[in-house]
């Protein structure tokens, strides 16, 4: 039987700002008789297929309903990223990911989007294999990490493949240690909607996820930024941490073959010449630096510690990136022990070598990690107590940022 209006019930406009908000509130104004909805999200028009496709249940009678009620609502605009078959499928290459990506972008969205969609975004262990290397007595590793999303607005699944071959660094000229391809599909039909560059898209989350600690963990004065490692990704880590705290204005970089840190030194000092604004310098003296520094950002593949941690100021803040193996370990026990600690997520409690050797040598507890990031973004837990507290943070990297990483360049890119 058809309701009537109720006079005495006069129709209240609904705005939502996202397609999940949308999603997650629509319950309790289904009554086309009171309500007008508008999804009020972005330039493209919301059809009956999308909503068909995205809430293939009890949206069939809500929408109808709407649209019978109130036909001006069929041009409601939403963020619903379009359907398999009206997209094709893209690359997005290296320049392109950096037009679409940056540290000022992907920040902010980590933030929001780690603790919103944390429980709704599903990544499983990775799977890490050693292969044997017959240039060099080191090993080489290969990686693979899916993830997938079960909110419908986040359709997506994702599929990532990482070479690290640490030995590429001897041949001349020089190559990438590490290489990574992405594949993005639809999740709710496997179509593929986008092929991305993983090497690219790897240095610009880590150094985002290191930059979003930063910004939550180190203090906001801190000025003296300590890079230790010369390789692909200090550039960004730089950057990051930048963002994260603009009142940066002398950053050391060191590294075991000083001839490399001398040689990024003099490249970002070409970039950024005036020198009123920041300076670079190489780190001679690694233990002497280290004690000058309020944060230290190490992205190394050592299994040896570098950083000693009673050479932290009090303050510091120390950035663990490099590391994602439990044979690999950037520091000592006593920089944990003296910091606060969280990780990017509870996977790095058993992958970093760090903490899985505190652990098994009970210098460490589980327990005795503060949080993950995703926590301190979302505020559950407390980061920094006092401006003397040395602070700690791990990352080893998983597909949920990766994810998120490919889904705002992707959805940005349709856009344009």
């Amino acid at each position: 039987m058809r309701r009537r209006r109720s006079a005495a019930s006069p129709r209240q406009m609904l705005s939502f700002t996202s397609a999940s908000e949308f999603y997650g509130t629509y319950k309790p104004y289904t009554d086309p008789v009171k309500y007008t909805v508008e999804v009020n999200c972005g330039p493209s028009v919301a059809t009956r297929e999308q909503f068909r496709h995205y809430f293939p249940n009890s949206f069939h009678f809500f929408y109808d309903s709407l649209l019978q009620n109130y036909p001006k609502l069929s041009s409601m605009a939403s963020t619903f990223p379009p359907l398999p078959s009206s997209q094709p499928s893209i690359h997005l290459d290296s320049p392109s990911l950096h037009t679409l990506l940056s540290p000022h972008l992907l920040i902010p969205h980590f933030r929001t989007f780690l603790p919103t969609f944390s429980l709704s975004i599903h990544s499983p262990p990775r799977l890490s294999y050693t292969l044997p290397s017959p240039s060099s007595s080191s090993s080489n590793t290969l990686l693979l990490m899916p993830c997938w999303s079960t909110d419908p607005s986040l359709p997506y699944l994702f599929v990532k493949t990482v070479t690290v071959f640490p030995s590429n660094s001897s041949f001349l000229p020089p190559l990438p240690g590490v290489h990574a391809t992405v594949s993005l599909f639809h999740s709710l039909t496997g179509s593929p909607l986008a092929s991305l560059d993983g090497t690219s898209l790897t240095f610009l989350r880590t150094s985002a996820v290191a930059g979003l600690a930063s910004s939550l963990l180190s203090l906001p004065s801190s000025q003296t930024l300590l890079i230790i490692g010369s390789g692909g990704l200090s550039k960004y880590l730089i950057s990051a941490h930048r963002v994260a705290r603009p009142s940066i204005n002398h950053i050391f970089i060191w590294n075991r073959t000083a001839s490399k840190a001398l040689e990024l030194v003099n490249e970002l000092r070409k970039k950024e010449p005036d020198s009123s604004t920041v300076t670079f310098d190489y780190a001679e003296n690694l233990d002497e630096v280290i004690g000058l520094a309020d944060i230290v950002s190490c992205a190394t593949g050592s299994t040896n510690p570098i950083v000693k941690g009673r050479l932290l100021k009090p303050g510091a803040h120390l950035d663990l990136v490099g590391s994602f193996l439990p044979t690999m370990k950037e520091c000592d026990d006593e920089a944990l022990l003296r910091g606060r600690v969280f990780v990017d997520f509870e996977v790095a409690m058993d992958e970093a070598g760090e903490l899985v050797g505190a652990f098994e040598r009970g210098v460490l507890r589980r327990e005795d990690v503060a949080g993950t990031l995703t926590e301190l973004a979302g505020s559950k837990k407390e980061g920094r107590k006092r401006d003397d507290d040395v602070t700690v943070f791990k990352s080893v990297g998983t597909a949920v940022v990766d994810f998120l990483a490919a889904q705002l360049a992707y959805e940005s890119f349709i856009k344009t």
